[in-house]
């Protein structure tokens, strides 16, 4: 496999293209990102303190990474073994648990840092 593309910023080219990709052809990527978009939001609104935000962008990268990680498992499975196989269903239903487990701990850390703010508001 060859490329034309030279210099320091070889990687981040291809890095550049698999994001374009996943964002291109994965809906649940897509649909992570609007809701990182409406966490950040929120953020904004409720003016979290710098470890919050900590809190915020690790858990939104911890999400977009299982989820990608998770594309290149299912893209890898799929060209190594099209036929349907079932140690290939398991290698896929582990990744998407992966992305599970990411999103569900997103959810925890989000309600650690959302709601004594929400309880704040209503106070």
């Amino acid at each position: 496999m060859s490329d034309n593309r030279k210099g320091s910023l070889f990687g981040f080219s291809h890095a550049w293209d698999g994001l374009k990709a996943v964002f291109r052809t994965e809906a649940n990527f897509r649909v992570h990102l609007i809701a990182a978009l409406g966490v950040i939001s929120a953020g904004f609104v409720f003016r979290l303190t710098v470890l919050k935000w900590i809190v915020v962008f690790f858990a939104i990268g911890l999400v977009l990474v299982a989820e990608m990680l998770n594309t290149a498992i299912e893209k890898m499975i799929d060209y190594l073994k099209p036929d349907i196989h079932p140690e290939a269903k398991a290698i896929k239903d582990l990744a998407a648990g992966a992305v599970l487990v990411s999103a569900l701990t997103a959810v925890a850390a989000g309600l650690f840092v959302f709601l004594p703010e929400l309880f704040k508001l209503f106070k």
